[in-house]
């Protein structure tokens, strides 16, 4: 494809995915873009715990997003000030909820951080969405339901409308890509494309064997510019498209593929040059009922006709998203060809008997529970959205060090904020004022 003049790349950092190297130092210079409902808060707690246990600076907001859904400002980040070279940047890890926007994010992150970000069958996105967004969004609140609204989303939907970037399109949204004049003329085919030279893996994706648990669930800087509106620029829809997807390529060092959690977390662990212990967690802020029968037709052989329409309309609907998802679906199997497909069903299944040794030796009943069951407020995660959404009950008699351990697997995404921010700013206690002792005559 033809390149926009001018448009200009971050150098990403590309890690060896051969044997692993035993030499290779842990980076600790990260900005993971959390996107939304696609098993991030799980990404978030293990950042948080590697973070918090290594003494990292993080970089945090105010309240708990950066101004979303406002693109990125740096100035929204808490004890930021503007900084003349990489060196002098005092954060280690930028890693909650923000609109993606490169040039503000590397005035606060040094150019050589681990960018990474997640995705998630946009099928399977819409799905949660519609179920967690619908009173924030007005196009989601005025649907019966989501059948309702995929079969003439239009009757509904109002671009520009507050909340709606929720109900279209919102990983593309999130990361920050502009929104071509009119992307109801842009086609994209709803079905996982033939590719010639296809990888034909055999591997189980995350989620896929029953019994396992905690994983998402399962679907079938002036020189580092953001790019900028294509209002006026003449080339078509599939360019669009591509030029998008190479730039994000040019910045982000790692795609997760929700799908294939686990395979993803083995990839970021080799990539960061971190043990399989810094990405083993539980599940966080996933919804009763409705996460778990999330399938999608990729996943599954058997789909009712509902649910193969459902997905089709979804990823119609969502048709950037599908191209997102597609491109970096295949570039997450690209890298784990190159990983090595058994080298990884080795690690896969050591990552998932270690968290569920972890579940037994930690939570009530080793599982996620309704919140009605949850009575230690520093556990219990924020309600939202018509769904419940699940947390965890630690076991009674732990010892001190597995009590400790064990919180901050459990711990949900606002309350471990909370906490690094009070580590990060502790609260300053004022001493009342010493008064001069009377002389007596």
């Amino acid at each position: 494809m033809a390149w926009l003049p001018g448009l200009q790349f971050r150098q990403s950092w590309i890690p060896s995915l051969g044997p692993t190297v035993k030499s290779c130092l842990p980076r600790q210079r990260l900005v993971f873009l959390k996107t939304h409902k696609s098993g991030s808060s799980s990404v978030l707690n293990l950042l948080h715990r590697y973070g918090d246990q290594q003494g990292l600076r993080f970089a945090l907001p105010a309240h708990y997003q950066f101004g979303y859904p406002k693109l990125f400002q740096a100035s929204k980040v808490k004890g930021y000030h503007p900084q003349s070279s990489d060196t002098q940047k005092p954060f280690h890890i930028l890693c909650h909820h923000m609109r993606f926007n490169l040039k503000e994010v590397l005035q606060v992150m040094p150019s050589d951080s681990f960018f990474f970000s997640i995705v998630r069958d946009p099928a399977a996105l819409a799905r949660s969405a519609f179920s967690y967004y619908k009173s924030a969004s007005s196009a989601f609140r005025k649907a019966p339901s989501l059948a309702a609204f995929l079969s003439n989303p239009r009757a509904f939907y109002r671009p520009g409308a507050r909340g709606n970037h929720y109900a279209r399109n919102l990983l593309w949204f999130d990361f920050g890509l502009p929104f071509p004049p009119e992307t109801k003329t842009m086609r994209v085919s709803p079905h996982l494309p033939r590719d010639p030279k296809s990888l034909q893996l055999h591997i189980v994706p995350s989620g896929a064997s029953p019994g396992t648990l905690f994983r998402p669930i399962t679907t079938a800087a002036d020189s580092y510019k953001q790019p900028a509106s294509l209002a006026s620029s003449d080339f078509g829809p599939s360019s669009f498209i591509q030029w998008g997807l190479a730039w994000l390529d040019s910045v982000f060092d790692l795609v997760m593929v929700a799908e294939y959690f686990d395979e993803s977390l083995v990839l970021l662990a080799d990539a960061l040059c971190w043990s399989l212990d810094d990405v083993v967690g539980f599940m966080h802020n996933a919804q009763a009922g409705s996460e778990q029968s999330i399938l999608s037709t990729a996943n599954k052989t058997v789909a009712t006709g509902e649910d193969q329409q459902l997905t089709k309309q979804a990823r119609a609907w969502n048709n950037l998203d599908w191209a997102l998802y597609i491109h970096f679906n295949r570039s997450l199997w690209a890298r784990i060809e190159q990983y090595g497909r058994s080298r990884l069903q080795r690690a896969v299944a050591e990552l998932r008997a270690r968290r569920e040794a972890l579940a037994r030796r930690c939570l009530m009943g080793g599982e996620a529970l309704d919140p009605k069951y949850i009575t230690d407020v520093r556990l219990r995660p924020f309600q939202f959205g018509s769904a419940k959404v699940l947390g965890y009950v630690l076991q009674n008699g732990l010892n001190q060090k597995d009590q400790e351990e064990c919180e901050r697997l459990a711990t949900p995404e606002l309350q471990y904020k909370d906490k690094l921010d009070a580590k990060q700013f502790p609260p300053v206690v004022s001493l009342p004022l010493k008064t001069s002792k009377p002389l007596t005559p």
